[in-house]
C-alpha cells in the first residue's frame, strides 16, 4: 500500500488536533476542579451555619446557597459552549488546511521559524 504526501498531511493535522484538544481540556479539568473545590467549600460553611435563628442569617445563608446553585448551572453551560466552539474551530482548521495545504505548511513553518527565534533569544 503506497502512501502519499496527503496522508501524512491530514495524519498530522489529526494528530495535532488531538493534542491540542487533550491540552485544552486538561487546563479546563484543573480550572473546573479548583472551581468545584470553591463551590464545595462554600456548601460545607452554608452546611456548618445551620438553621441559624437569626432572620438575617437565615436569608444570607439562603442567598449564598441560590449563589452556588447558579454558579453551579453557568459553568456547566459554559463548559458546553467553550467545548463546542473548541470542535467548531478545530473542524475549521482542519477544513482549511485540506483546502489550501500549501499556505497551511507555509504557515507552519513561519510559525516554527518565530518560536525557533524566540527561544534560541533566552
Amino acid at each position: 500500500m503506497e502512501t502519499t504526501a496527503g496522508d501524512f498531511k491530514r495524519a498530522d493535522v489529526r494528530g495535532l488536533g488531538a493534542a491540542a484538544r487533550n491540552t485544552a481540556k486538561q487546563a479546563g479539568a484543573a480550572a473546573s476542579d479548583e472551581v468545584q473545590n470553591l463551590i464545595a467549600d462554600v456548601e460545607d460553611l452554608i452546611d456548618r451555619v445551620g438553621e441559624a435563628a437569626d432572620p438575617e442569617m437565615r436569608r444570607l445563608r439562603a442567598k449564598v446557597a441560590a449563589a452556588v446553585a447558579s454558579t453551579k448551572s453557568s459553568l456547566a453551560d459554559g463548559a458546553e459552549v467553550v467545548q463546542r466552539q473548541a470542535r467548531e474551530t478545530f473542524e475549521a482548521g482542519d477544513r482549511y488546511v485540506h483546502s489550501r495545504p500549501w499556505e497551511a505548511i507555509g504557515i507552519a513553518a513561519i510559525a516554527g521559524l518565530a518560536v525557533g527565534f524566540l527561544a534560541s533569544r533566552r
